[in-house]
């Protein structure tokens, strides 16, 4: 489907652009211009994504939207947007959380506010462009691009130990995408063309297909994070301020699973049957032995940090066992997870902005003096959990499904990732909630006021939306997937 109107374009483009105006223009002393600036760029942002759901055909497997036009003309890189079923929901979530973080910054962010604003901005149009780009150079553009707003995000507004933090951010994710332009430059070298959906159908020798899988892992891995390359997030979240958390864990963790999609299993299909077996290891790992860290955490930021590395071993495992429920459920976690991990950091941040703390030990009986917060943190809590009508709960229960036709006793270990989500998320919030008052700060604390409020609200009705009515975010995925694993099926190595 080609459409007139740039839609795709118009959500990368207005963002970075509304981000580069108050980069040039905001001061502190023109600090209010500069947050309602940044606040109407990300709700054009969102706006210009909105068309994207509505017109959508969901009958359609083809990519649709689709905007095409040269850039390299030497090498025959363009400038190649599209969406189909599998990257229309992170383009809107993507534009959507951004809305949030310019709101949580709104009066807690009162030094260099240009410059936060327009970190967030700039990396909002960045990430929606990985979602979009059907061109591999101008995906590894974007993809790459996305480390340095967030590095400075880190690195500069984030807490005492933010520059280690951001440095080891930072290396982590670069060195394991090098390979990745190695994997694109003989790609392009096999094909003659640039555009990934020509990999697509490109016939590769098993040792080549297995060459490039491990490539694409390296990146790929460090970016969900998977264990055993996951020890970079939990440091970046502790010392990344509140906005930063939410957009790492909404969206910038989806960034490695949407790879997956897009490029390891229909371009190597056979290497991604051959090697499964290990990515679900993996996720399982994931699933049991950092829900379990989780469980021992101190700092409520660790411990959502952690539990965003069990959630997403979830999502991989869904992945690669190749059932159409359990692809289709992995895509409904991340969307979920995007919801309910930002509203996490986003309660968090409501304490630590009162308390200047984020040790478990330093709360007990918050709900005495904020009820409302707690109200609203208690759902939360139980969507992280995978509570039934909450959004945590359906991506996790499809998961299982697939897995319970794949193996039953792959789906029994995966299925644990209940029990400990429960275990970890709950103890934390009757440890800070729930009690008596230990600490005289706590009994001084003000509820949440209407800022944050309709902040959390929203996502409350998000998170209750989707796990009440799930249709619209399980419809848009179905042909695509299916697509996809047609695709899979039929081998590709080369005769």
């Amino acid at each position: 489907m080609n459409t007139s109107v740039s839609f795709l374009s118009a959500a990368i483009w207005i963002p970075i652009l509304a981000g580069l105006f108050v980069l040039a223009f905001g001061t502190d002393r023109n600090a209010g211009v500069v947050r309602t600036v940044s606040l109407g760029g990300a709700v054009l942002g969102f706006l210009a994504t909105i068309p994207l759901y509505t017109k959508f055909d969901t009958a359609s497997a083809e990519m649709q939207f689709v905007e095409r036009m040269p850039w390299i003309d030497r090498f025959g890189v363009e400038y190649h947007l599209g969406i189909d079923g599998i990257s229309v929901w992170f383009v809107m979530l993507t534009a959507f959380i951004t809305i949030f973080v310019v709101v949580a910054g709104w009066k807690v962010i009162e030094e260099r506010v240009a410059g936060y604003m327009a970190a967030f901005l700039i990396l909002s149009g960045l990430m929606v462009g990985v979602f979009s780009a059907l061109d591999g150079l101008l995906f590894y553009v974007f993809f790459e691009a996305t480390l340095i707003p967030m590095y400075i995000i880190i690195g500069i507004w984030g807490g005492p130990n933010r520059v280690y933090a951001a440095f080891k951010f930072f290396l982590y994710t670069l060195l394991g995408s090098l390979l990745t332009l190695v994997a694109i430059i003989y790609l392009y070298l096999k094909s003659g063309s640039f555009s990934i959906l020509d990999w697509h159908e490109v016939p590769l020798s098993m040792s080549e297909q297995i060459g490039i899988f491990f490539a694409f892992l390296l990146a790929f891995a460090v970016k969900v994070p998977m264990w055993p390359v996951h020890t970079w997030l939990p440091d970046a979240h502790v010392e990344a301020p509140t906005g930063g958390s939410v957009v790492l864990a909404a969206i910038m963790l989806k960034l490695g699973a949407y790879g997956f999609l897009r490029l390891s299993l229909p371009i190597v299909p056979d290497a991604s049957q051959a090697l499964s077996g290990m990515m679900i290891a993996l996720s399982l790992v994931a699933v049991v032995y950092v829900g379990l860290v989780a469980l021992v955490q101190t700092d409520m930021k660790k411990l959502v940090a952690y539990s965003s590395i069990a959630h997403m071993g979830f999502v991989t495992l869904g992945f690669f066992m190749f059932e159409q429920l359990g692809v289709q459920g992995a895509i409904v976690q991340m969307i979920s997870h995007g919801f309910v991990s930002g509203a996490m950091f986003l309660c968090i941040g409501v304490l630590y902005d009162r308390m200047h703390s984020r040790r478990i030990a330093d709360y007990g009986g918050v709900v005495n003096t904020m009820p409302k917060f707690a109200a609203l943190f208690m759902l939360f809590a139980m969507a992280n959990s995978g509570l039934p009508a909450t959004s945590g709960f359906v991506g996790e229960f499809m998961v299982i499904l697939g897995a319970v036709k794949y193996n039953f006793w792959i789906a029994a270990i995966a299925s644990t990732t209940l029990i400990f989500g429960a275990a970890y998320s709950l103890w934390m919030y009757k440890r800070v909630v729930f009690g008596e008052i230990a600490n005289d700060e706590v009994r001084h604390l003000k509820d949440v006021d209407a800022r944050e409020f309709w902040m959390l609200a929203a996502l409350a009705v998000a998170v209750l939306v989707m796990g009440l009515w799930p249709k619209p975010f399980t419809d848009v995925s179905e042909a695509s997937v299916r697509a996809l694993l047609d695709h899979v099926a039929i081998s590709k190595i080369a005769e």
